[in-house]
């Protein structure tokens, strides 16, 4: 995040500068500051605590229950009608997961906190979909380009506050060998996938967005075999068709629906 900061810094002065921006309210300010601390902040931390106890290919799949998180949390808050496509959908979402957790935990029998990192996951899932769900309401207002530099200054603040609470700034110095994988994570992984996704979302909606993003499951179980040598069990492949066709399901009926 030391070496996002500056291009979130130089995107929020640009942004800020465009003349065609409305002028925010000060209830849109902590919405966005909100957003911002749910969507990264506390997503990553759950995510990588959660990732010290499974493995990443189930985490992807915890991970990817997000879709319908965000269709439950438009039904309960929003009052959008879950239509029977995605209720089905739904049902086919959390069967694939519970196939592929009962799995998993056959051959992960000695973890003594193979639960907690899977309620680690599934609360990342949680505030990411609280972040798409709030996000997708203000970005047609504001622009992806000010919400993603606002938002994601906000979730910088939180983990520099976090830091400066449970770790010693000597700390940065003793791992000074590994400052090359921050960089790399800050551009590759940081910056340019937030204003990617936010510009994308702008353009095809939060929908097809979903339904492109469905390759991250078999992606990351893929590069988990190949890179971490992660083994690949029936029950995960069954069970990750099983998710990604719900959350298809989903996004198609919605895109459907909407047009």
């Amino acid at each position: 995040m030391i070496f996002s900061l500056p291009f979130f810094l130089a995107a929020a002065l640009w942004a800020g500068n465009t003349s065609a921006n409305v002028k925010l309210r000060p209830g849109q300010h902590l919405r966005i500051i909100l957003l911002g601390l749910f969507g990264y902040y506390l997503s990553s931390y759950f995510d990588f605590v959660g990732l010290q106890y499974i493995s990443a290919g189930l985490e992807r799949l915890i991970l990817f229950l997000y879709p319908s998180i965000v269709v439950l949390i438009n039904a309960f808050f929003f009052r959008q009608r879950i239509t029977r496509i995605q209720g089905i959908a739904l049902l086919l979402t959390y069967l694939g997961i519970g196939l592929a957790y009962y799995d998993e935990m056959q051959f992960d029998t000695a973890n003594p906190n193979f639960v907690w990192g899977s309620i680690l996951i599934f609360l990342c899932s949680i505030t990411y979909a609280i972040y798409l769900a709030g996000s997708g309401r203000i970005i047609p207002y504001i622009g992806p380009s000010r919400f993603t530099a606002y938002s994601m200054l906000a979730a910088t603040a939180g983990i520099f506050i976090h830091f400066s609470f449970s770790r010693n700034y000597t700390d940065l110095t003793a791992t000074a060998g590994i400052w090359q994988y921050g960089l790399l994570l800050a551009i590759a992984a940081t910056v340019l996938p937030t204003f990617l996704m936010a510009a994308g979302m702008s353009r095809i909606g939060s929908n097809n967005m979903a339904i492109i993003s469905s390759i991250g499951p078999v992606s990351t179980i893929l590069q988990a075999h190949w890179i971490l040598g992660e083994p690949i069990h029936n029950g995960q492949i069954t069970g990750t068709a099983l998710v990604i066709a719900g959350a298809l399901l989903t996004g198609w009926k919605s895109r459907t629906i909407s047009e």
